[in-house]
């Protein structure tokens, strides 16, 4: 199926990067303001990422407060990012298309793995976030790269995988973070392959 492969494109939150400390920061947040405890802004945002929604900006509306601010300075890469990364960029180009606020290259630069890295495509400087079509086809008209010879890899099966899907792009869904919680209703969300770390996809490719 990947014989013709020649560009990976990754999503970088709970794709390359681990966010859950964010994540518990957010919702720790979110009980402060809502005067709750943790326990019980973490089942609830649990329940909705199983109904296939975004848990942590439902249950902040649920009890009425504003969604607290992103902290990236939670962030810290998976414990297979680089290695996996180092072996995939001799045999693949790699790039990220993902939704980020500004300064996307140098949060990667700062993480040591920018330099496995060749395209940068993120929201924030594009104007334009998944899972619009058109941040796909941005990121395959400066790669030159045509759908089918690119695989889009991401947690997300509503930002990641349908949209790619619908360009044709193969599709490999990273069941990390929240996004693993998603339930497959429809066709068009299957994933090519469905793995659970970068580990995997290294034994894939």
């Amino acid at each position: 199926m990947f014989e013709e492969v020649k560009w990976l494109f990754f999503d970088v939150g709970s794709t390359l990067v681990d966010e859950h400390i964010a994540y518990e920061h957010r919702l720790k947040e979110i009980a402060d303001l809502a005067g709750t405890t943790y326990e019980k802004v973490y089942n609830g945002a649990m329940e909705l990422y199983k109904q296939n929604k975004k848990g942590d900006l439902e249950i902040a509306k649920a009890l009425g407060v504003e969604l607290t601010e992103w902290h990236k300075e939670d962030e810290i890469l998976y414990s297979d990012t680089s290695k996996c990364l180092e072996y995939l960029s001799k045999k693949y180009k790699i790039g990220i298309i993902a939704n980020q606020s500004l300064g996307t290259r140098k949060r990667l630069e700062q993480h040591g793995i920018l330099h496995y890295i060749e395209l940068v495509v993120a929201s924030a400087e594009e104007g334009v976030s998944k899972p619009d079509r058109r941040i796909f086809e941005i990121a395959l008209k400066r790669s030159n790269c045509k759908a089918n010879n690119a695989i889009m890899i991401g947690d997300r099966i509503d930002n990641d995988i349908v949209p790619a899907n619908l360009l044709g792009i193969h599709t490999i869904w990273m069941k990390q973070g929240y996004g693993q919680y998603w339930n497959i209703t429809k066709e068009i969300e299957r994933a090519d392959y469905i793995v659970n770390n970068l580990t995997e996809i290294c034994n894939i490719l």
